[in-house]
């Protein structure tokens, strides 16, 4: 009978860090002298494996299979090796990618040599970069594939290993089967031992070529003339600022003032306690300093610069971060007008959770829209697409350029609606007022509900799925849509009310949380905001009633 000691002296035998290899030996040899709390621990660790699907592996780092670490990360690079040589029989190519967090660059070098020793041909970023670079490179190089090793704006205990597929696949993340068919293989290559895998040094190191062809074509993005911008900058403690910078500088635009704690890589992201410029208290600094040099207004990428927040002072001087939906559609009409004056026909896509005002704007200038599920690994792939955002400020402004959300690019292009607005005398809060006069007041909430044991969520999903309400707050549900039961087959409810408010339930992707996504319309933004709160009121009232488990939220 394979024991877990047996598992376990199996998986540090393997290990060739001496961190984790230090950690599990000291577990091992606790459980061994009797430490309950350490056997459980260490049962805990290899209760499983980090689970490979379509946003590839995301966990914390710690030794074992149910952690992040280079046995593990050497075991998705063997497996993904393989599928690579079924995929291209021809050149097999990769490019790899990594941030500033905790043993990134470890990870891409141990993905490098694996996918070197393995006859594929590896090419290696020089040095932290953000996300949307790495995905530039996998069509600049035509590569095979893509890996960027990265958490994104989770914390700072977590990595994570984020695949994408080039060629006919367009370069963008992967999505099913992919995923299941390259986890059958890391199976196969963990039931081995990864000192087995063939090991090269034979891989590129790029020089800053890619970097400054991805910097040449993101400044070209604004066509606005142009005029001193007064704002602010953070990095959130990652990789953005450097090639954010220079693309500033390449584009002729004003650079902004620093939040100069914030603006180099760090892995402990020790000035916020959650590094997603989403969370509250996440842009402290940055409105310090926006108040302290009378800023206009704020952007900030996440850790690594794929996504794009926006905070703006209201009319009293209160700071505020724009949500996901008003910055998708403030770009989205920007670029809607742009195409429309150059006759140019097209697609504005956004995730089924995002701003249904997305449709009306294309409506009006004759484009078409489309809803894809969660996630830009199915907006990226959106024939015709000439924009495309969801709620979690991840917005794509050319999909000519890379097919995932792209932070820089869509910074600036915010940037030249600024002066877009600049050259009218006018502000974005100006512009979000003609926009609710144009199109109506449209607002978006969320209620996320976070669980320590993963069974919760599909507990609750159930609960709303078997048992929907038929009524909440008061209004009649006018329409309920189970996507498991749709060609879309997913884990999604949505539920329509006869007053035109929508919830959206799902799961999370990437952490155990369930999320629920509130939209309503008011004749105002004070009406609109109303209607919301009285939504989100009632929402949290029927999460709380017995037969959904007196949820606490």
């Amino acid at each position: 009978m394979t024991t877990i000691f047996t598992i376990a002296q199996n998986w540090l035998e393997q290990d060739p860090d001496l961190e984790t290899k230090a950690e599990l030996t000291q577990l091992i040899d606790n459980a061994k002298a009797g430490d309950e709390n350490a056997l459980k621990e260490l049962t805990a660790r290899f209760d499983g494996r980090l689970q490979f699907g379509t946003a590839g592996l995301r966990g914390r780092l710690q030794a074992g299979s149910m952690g992040m670490n280079r046995v593990l990360v050497a075991q998705a690079a063997g497996g993904l090796a393989d599928y690579i040589k079924q995929y291209d029989h021809n050149a097999p190519s990769i490019v790899i990618g990594y941030d500033g967090r905790k043993n990134s660059d470890i990870f891409a070098r141990d993905t490098a040599e694996i996918m070197s020793g393995a006859g594929i041909k590896a090419y290696l970023l020089p040095r932290k970069l953000p996300t949307p670079v790495l995905a530039y490179a996998i069509n600049y190089f035509d590569a095979t594939a893509g890996v960027m090793v990265t958490a994104s704006h989770n914390p700072p205990e977590d990595n994570g290993y984020k695949v994408y597929l080039g060629k006919e696949n367009g370069g963008g993340q992967i999505v099913s089967p992919a995923d299941k068919d390259i986890a059958a293989l890391i199976d196969k290559v963990a039931a081995g031992n990864i000192q087995n895998l063939p090991r090269s040094q034979d891989y590129v190191v790029l020089d800053d070529q890619v970097v400054d062809a991805y910097i040449e074509k993101t400044a070209s993005i604004t066509q606005e003339p142009r005029t001193d911008i007064n704002y602010v900058y953070t990095a959130m403690h990652g990789v953005g600022y450097e090639v954010l910078s220079k693309t500033l500088q390449k584009a002729g635009l004003s650079q902004p003032h620093l939040v100069k704690e914030q603006v180099y890589p760090d892995g402990t992201f020790p000035t916020v306690s959650f590094p997603n410029p989403e969370e509250k208290g996440a842009l402290d600094l940055a409105v310090k300093l926006a108040k302290e040099q009378n800023a206009e207004f704020i952007i900030a990428n996440d850790p690594d610069a794929d996504r794009l927040a926006v905070a703006i002072p209201d009319a009293k001087g209160n700071w505020k971060s724009l949500h996901g939906n008003v910055l998708g559609c403030l770009l989205g009409w920007h670029l809607a007008k742009k195409y429309h004056a150059a006759g140019k026909q097209g697609v504005l896509a956004c995730s089924l959770v995002s701003s249904p005002a997305l449709a009306e704007i294309a409506k009006k200038y004759g484009l078409q829209s489309e809803e894809t599920l969660t996630g830009f690994k199915y907006i990226g792939k959106v024939k015709g697409l000439l924009f495309g955002f969801e709620e979690a400020i991840g917005y794509l402004v050319d999909p000519d350029k890379v097919r995932d959300k792209d932070g820089i690019s869509a910074a600036v292009a915010f940037l030249d609606l600024v002066l877009y607005l600049k050259k009218q005398g006018k502000t974005i809060l100006d512009y979000m007022n003609e926009f609710n006069r144009e199109f109506g007041a449209y607002v978006s909430g969320q209620i996320s509900i976070r669980v320590s044991d993963l069974t919760e969520i599909s507990k609750l999903m159930n609960a709303l799925r078997n048992n929907p309400p038929s009524e909440i707050g008061g209004f009649k549900v006018a329409q309920f849509i189970d996507h498991l039961k749709t060609e879309r087959n997913n884990d999604i409810l949505v539920f329509t009310l006869e007053n035109g408010s929508r919830l959206i339930t799902r799961p999370s992707g990437t952490e155990p949380k369930i999320k629920f996504y509130l939209d309503a319309k008011g004749k105002d933004a004070l009406d609109a905001d109303n209607v919301l709160a009285q939504f989100d009121e009632s929402v949290r009232a029927l999460l709380r009633r017995e037969q959904y488990g007196k949820q606490d939220c």
